[in-house]
């Protein structure tokens, strides 16, 4: 009954705030592109920019005959017009308040013939939406080099920790790429974000608060990286050299390209990274009596090396049936072969730090991560207003196979050994998933665009763990280790979403309602019994976005928005296998795990576009965050529901252009973080707050030179049974523009050695543990990035209604 509410509540509001509002219409502007001859030019790049400021506001190519056109909301714009061969047009100020025919716009040859085609407007390093933040990649020069996962750290609101966890504003959230879920988590998905190159990377998009198009999981919302593709007619693209020295060195290549004639679209990405880097960390276990005195000590030190060849394909084709009707095609594939040797020593010691032995583990991991997926999609678009049809079938099949091997030396104080043993694993893991969606957007003509959709999703994911121990020559099955889990998953959804632009007021609203069928099969092994679990559950996820124009030139802009997300738990986590990371410490799957229910509200402000301060709570239930277990000085690793956790933050995003040549970029917040729960040693009920900023120089010195300053600070943070430590780095980048079409850059990225990863754990019975964890962060980067290519004239043209790229995109 409260679900109907809900829905009853948004209908009854949005249709208040019709009534009471001034509707506007979406207004339409159009021309015609020229030569100096009168002929019509075809494929001329055509910019709508804002009056104000000049920012990239829609982009078109004119058709065969020359038009183009756009749709957009009333206000003062420009018009910049570009094309190989010809000088450079940009208009007057143009008043739109009706739709509107301009002149055409004449291109003059140029007296010599130009080598490439120069965008007038820049993209801001981000941009503010009403659903959605929007980064570019490319603004920040220290981004050369770097992999998808780099780039996300320097991302506003987003935190990288050291295991390659992804949080966005304090909460965890889901990654898609190219609108799809990569179904990825832990190391799995730092591994797959490690072979995107940043080269690769168009734009990323952060949605605490996702439409309801998207799927609801995540409960700090969504992260999409949208990777490049040129719609460019001709063969263009481009190549990205890097090579990076930290204590080690290692490399990140790509290439980009597309070719595009007549009917057909083909465009695709190579890239390979040469992973190589070292972990030093170091964990401290005390443990006490009933009084909290220190009763033994264990102080560890484990030095990780890590190795890998990622290589990464991407290729696709788009077949262009009519002006209307687009048919595609898309196939990727990573093939990630890793290595890892770990160092170990343990050493135990009594009350007043005598020593009373040493454990010396060699351990080695061999292992290959591929991935392979397909994807066939068709759009057809009924007219230039939006109203379109899109459906994609999707396959994806990821496989690991990880081959462990820990030796274990035990040795008095004297150095006498006492004993040896060995452990062996192997951990074949398969994972393949099936999905079908249709999307249908339909705008009526009192200004209301409908959007709804249907997607279904099912999962299958087989994991086999088998271990052996080695005790004086004699191979024997460790059955406390060994197990096979199956877990499938089934989810099917339907969603509607309207949203309507008012001469001051813009509103969005949806509602997606999600079923999920689920079971597990722990098959056992001859000393444990099988095991099952079966789930159904069906939720509402209801949506609201609220943009208000306090002043007719939009200066200031209000904006409110909620959602209701659902964090499924990772198929990994249930898994309930116990992998061992050294002889002492554990990691452990945890079967009963339940979904996560978040409600997240957001109230911001932006002023003239370039500083915005965000308001934000959210409430989640049964949260799945990492919990801590010692038992018997075992060191357990599993994810567990924390019953209640909750965050409020303060943020702010500002850009400042004090000169023409320096460009000054700051973002930040203040976040409180409340986490109580039942728990191993009874009540948690931890709280704290943090700050973290990030600022970002730009300096343009002439003669093509640039360089910038970036870097950041996050002070400790308390969240659940852990308190991170604070840190910081200071990054710097020069880059130099050798031609039209060749860019080389220098990046020194943690100059001073300071984003080093310390904490403590609390929490824990009768023991007190801290760590500390360094890794091959200070680095320089030496970067060559070179597009090549060229225009083809006379082309039939696919995309001339000017939409933005959510809307004129085929969806791969």
């Amino acid at each position: 009954m409260m679900k109907i509410k809900i829905v009853v509540f948004f209908a009854a509001w949005i249709t208040i705030a019709s009534n009471v509002a001034n509707a506007q219409t979406m207004l339409s502007l159009s021309g015609k592109v020229i030569g100096a001859d009168n002929k019509p030019l075809d494929g001329a790049a055509v910019y709508l920019l804002k009056g104000q400021d000049s920012v990239l506001v829609k982009t078109a190519l004119a058709e065969a005959s020359g038009l183009y056109s756009f749709r957009v909301k009333p206000g003062a714009y420009r018009l910049s017009v570009s094309m190989m061969g010809y000088q450079a047009y940009k208009s007057g100020l143009l008043q739109l308040e009706q739709d509107k025919v301009l002149e055409p716009v004449v291109l003059q040859a140029s007296g010599t013939a130009l080598k490439e085609v120069s965008v007038i407007a820049q993209r801001p390093f981000v941009q503010q939406k009403i659903d959605r933040t929007i980064i570019s990649p490319e603004a920040l020069i220290s981004n050369a080099g770097s992999t998808a996962l780099e780039v996300l750290e320097k991302a506003p609101g987003v935190i990288v920790d050291q295991n390659g966890a992804i949080s966005l504003k304090g909460k965890g959230v889901t990654i898609f790429i190219d609108d799809k879920p990569t179904y990825l988590s832990g190391a799995d998905l730092e591994s797959y974000l490690r072979s995107l190159t940043s080269a690769a990377i168009d734009q990323i998009e952060l949605m605490p608060n996702p439409p309801a198009k998207y799927d609801a999981a995540g409960n700090g919302g969504v992260i999409n990286i949208r990777t490049k593709k040129n719609k460019v007619k001709g063969f263009n693209g481009s190549i990205n050299l890097n090579y990076t020295q930290g204590r080690y060195a290692k490399t990140n290549n790509s290439l980009n390209f597309n070719y595009r004639n007549n009917r057909i679209n083909i465009f695709g990405n190579l890239s390979y990274n040469k992973g190589n880097g070292f972990s030093d960390l170091d964990i401290n276990r005390h443990f006490e009596d009933a009084t909290g005195a220190i009763t033994s000590n264990f102080i560890q030190n484990s030095f990780i090396r890590r190795k890998s060849d990622n290589y990464f394909a991407k290729i696709g084709a788009d077949y262009y049936i009519s002006d209307k009707s687009t048919f595609g095609i898309n196939l990727t594939g990573i093939y990630n072969p890793y290595s890892t040797k770990t160092l170990v020593t343990s050493q135990f010691s009594n009350a007043v730090n005598q020593p009373d032995s040493t454990i010396i583990a060699h351990n080695q991991e061999h292992g290959t991560f591929k991935n392979g997926g397909a994807n066939i999609n068709y759009r057809h678009q009924y007219d230039k207003n939006g109203h379109e049809f899109s459906a994609d079938l999707d396959y994806l099949n990821y496989y690991t196979n990880n081959n462990q091997l820990f030796n274990n030396s035990s040795y008095l104080p004297d150095g006498t050994l006492i004993g040896n043993d060995i452990l062996t694993g192997m951990l074949p893991a398969h994972i393949n998933i099936y999905s079908a969606k249709a999307d249908y957007d339909h705008p009526l003509k009192n200004g209301i665009k409908l959007s709804a959709g249907l997607k279904s999703s099912y999962t299958h994911t087989d994991n086999i763990a088998d271990y052996f121990y080695t005790i004086a020559g004699t191979m024997t099955p460790d059955y406390g280790k060994t197990n096979h889990f199956i877990y499938k998953e089934n989810i099917n959804a339907a969603y509607v979403n309207a949203t309507r632009d008012y001469k001051q007021l813009s509103i969005q609203a949806g509602l997606r309602v999600e079923n999920t069928i689920s079971n597990g099969h722990q098959l056992g092994n001859v000393q444990r019994p099988d095991s099952s679990f079966k789930r159904n559950y069906t939720n509402l996820f209801p949506t609201v976005y609220l943009q208000y124009k306090l002043d007719t030139s939009s200066r200031n802009q209000l904006s409110l928005n909620y959602g209701r997300r659902i964090e499924r738990p990772y198929y990994q986590d249930l898994n309930p296998f116990l992998s061992p990371l050294d002889k002492f410490t554990y990691y452990t799957g945890n079967p009963f795990l339940r979904p996560t229910f978040t409600d997240n509200f957001e109230l911001s402000h932006t002023y003239k576009n370039r500083f915005t301060t965000t308001l934000s709570y959210s409430r989640s239930n049964d949260d799945v965050e990492e919990t801590i277990e010692i038992v018997d000085g075992i060191y357990y690793s599993r994810p567990g529901n924390i019953g209640r956790y909750t965050v409020k933050t303060l943020s702010f995003d500002a850009t400042f252009d004090p000169a023409k040549w320096f460009n000054f970029h700051i973002s930040g917040r203040v976040s409180q973080i409340h986490s109580v729960s039942d728990f191993y040693t009874g009540l948690l009920d931890t709280k704290g707050t943090y700050f973290f900023f990030r600022p970002i120089l730009t300096f343009k010195l002439g003669n093509d030179w640039t360089t910038q300053l970036d870097g950041g600070y996050q002070s400790k943070i308390t969240s659940a049974q852990f308190v991170l430590g604070s840190r910081g780095k200071v990054n710097a980048a020069v880059s130099k523009k050798l031609s039209a079409k060749t860019t080389l850059k220098l990046v020194v990225n943690d100059i001073f050695y300071t984003f080093k990863n310390t904490g403590v754990i609390t929490h824990l019975s009768q023991t007190r543990a801290d760590w500390r964890n360094l890794g091959d962060t200070r680095t320089g980067v030496l970067s060559l990035s070179y597009r090549f290519g060229k225009t083809i004239s006379g082309q039939r043209q696919h995309d001339a209604n000017g939409a933005e790229s959510e809307q004129n995109r085929v969806k791969n």
